[in-house]
């Protein structure tokens, strides 16, 4: 057994965790890093990178479809379902380098590739090592959770960790769970020849602005995927195929992936040994350091909040600045946007319209936009919502349903992050056509009343027309 004494020692080789050791040693503190399973953590492996990939193969097949309206001649795809997994394996092995022990091990980072278990407030064991460190963060990420469904335990089911290794395509696709993964999913495997059926025990999507949602949810549905909403998973077998029992009655299919959430992975950190208090993840106060142990930080899936790798990205920095050089960095959550990567997108930052009208009352504009307002939009044919909440001149959230919502909605990030009114974005002249357009346009759309319909700013006009020369 080996005792290692560090500066700083991180648990989870994910986003967050390898932000902190990247940060860490290169600032000249000892730093040691602990996985117990795969570099780069859930998202490179098994979450956003395979799952965009497979939805980029998935929307080359329904674009070969869709041509009609530009004069060009619908083809009928001829999908190679395991070529398609073959190219998200290829994205994953593109990116490795990035995350691998050998690129941390040259940052300066010890890397120990073992199970991290605490003995005490200030040690962890992994292996035969014993780290003293410090500083403890905690960035184990989460997993799939599998909810309690009767007979879910006795037949063969995917979740995120699985269905990318899967060779074979599907002929029908049962997915448990409408949330973006599920959907993600559903629209992935549709268009790359699956029948799909979703079926979601309250609403889809139901985190995101209701009427966004049900515009996304409307064009899933025009390609066919069955989306069941307020439908319960109530019992699960296996015969002559995978039967899912609903009250709106059976759904039998040949293949099925859960996707009802997420579980934090802290079970086996012997947390108590370490006087470090939680409930389904660590809790932390503002600065994201343990309650109970203020050497111990978390970050990311591990904090409890959104779960989200730019999160827990965002995460890493404010603990650089609060670990290592002593300040009183805090994180917040307003500022911080999200995307559904379906076709169309859903993306959101800050508070939705019920959010907004909640807390800010009649101190609230809500300016709307389609699409067809961007030029650009037309001429690509693309359907899509705008929607910004606006207090005292500046945006308090944005919510963007449509192809590449995630793009546009990273203006208003920037806006609400840094406190920006709209006339910031109203005064940046941007390229014509662009679809960023639509943002200034929404900005526009919020003075437009204000100079237009004011007598005052005509009267201000008649005036100076009548007596400037």
């Amino acid at each position: 057994m080996s005792t290692i004494k560090a500066d700083i020692c991180i648990i989870g080789a994910g986003s967050g965790g390898l932000s902190v050791a990247s940060g860490a040693a290169q600032m000249g503190a000892k730093t040691v890093l602990v996985e117990g399973h795969k570099m780069g953590g859930d998202c490179l492996n098994y979450g956003c990178v395979p799952s965009k990939a497979l939805l980029s193969a998935a929307h080359h097949a329904h674009a070969m479809t869709t041509g009609a309206p530009f004069g060009i001649a619908p083809a009928e795809p001829q999908i190679d379902y395991a070529r398609a997994k073959d190219h998200v394996a290829e994205v994953i092995a593109g990116i490795e380098p990035h995350d691998s022990q050998e690129r941390f091990e040259g940052l300066g980072v010890q890397v120990i590739r073992d199970w991290g278990s605490f003995i005490s407030p200030t040690e962890l064991r992994a292996g035969a090592h014993t780290i003293t460190a410090r500083r403890f963060v905690i960035a184990t990420g989460s997993r799939p959770f599998v909810p309690p469904i009767e007979g879910l335990d006795g037949v063969p089911y995917h979740t995120n960790e699985t269905i990318f290794e899967l060779r074979e395509r599907p002929e029908h696709l049962i997915i448990i769970g409408g949330g973006p993964i599920g959907l993600e999913m559903a629209q992935a495997h549709a268009r790359l020849g699956c029948k799909v059926t979703v079926i979601e025990a309250q609403k889809a999507l139901g985190k995101d602005d209701p009427e966004m949602a049900a515009f996304v949810l409307g064009k899933l549905r025009a390609e066919g995927i069955e989306i069941m909403e307020e439908t319960a998973a109530e019992k699960v077998t296996a015969e002559g195929g995978i039967t899912v029992e609903t009250p709106q009655g059976p759904v039998t299919g040949s293949h099925l992936l859960v996707a009802v959430g997420r579980q934090v992975n802290i079970d086996r950190l012997n947390l108590n040994v370490a006087n470090v208090d939680h409930d389904r993840a660590v809790k932390v106060d503002a600065r994201l350091r343990s309650t109970s142990n203020k050497r111990v930080y978390a970050i990311g899936d591990a904090a409890g909040g959104l779960q989200f790798t730019h999160v827990a990205g965002y995460h890493a920095g404010v603990v650089i600045r609060s670990a290592m050089f002593g300040l009183p960095a805090k994180a917040k959550t307003n500022h911080i946007p999200w995307v559904t990567y379906t076709d169309p997108e859903l993306a959101q930052v800050g508070l939705t319209e019920a959010q907004a009208r909640e807390k800010f009352g009649g101190n609230l504009d809500v300016i709307t936009l389609t699409y067809n307002d961007s030029d650009r939009a037309r001429a690509m044919r693309l359907d899509g919502r705008l929607k910004v909440m606006v207090s005292g001149g500046k945006p308090v959230g944005a919510t963007i349903a449509g192809p590449q919502a995630g793009e546009l909605i990273a203006a208003w990030a920037t806006a609400i992050a840094n406190g920006h009114k709209l006339t910031t974005l109203a005064n940046t002249v941007l390229p014509y056509p662009t679809l960023q357009e639509l943002n200034k346009r929404a900005a526009g759309a919020y003075f437009s009343p204000k100079l237009f319909e004011s007598p005052m700013v005509k009267r201000v006009v008649g005036l100076v027309q009548r007596f400037l020369p």
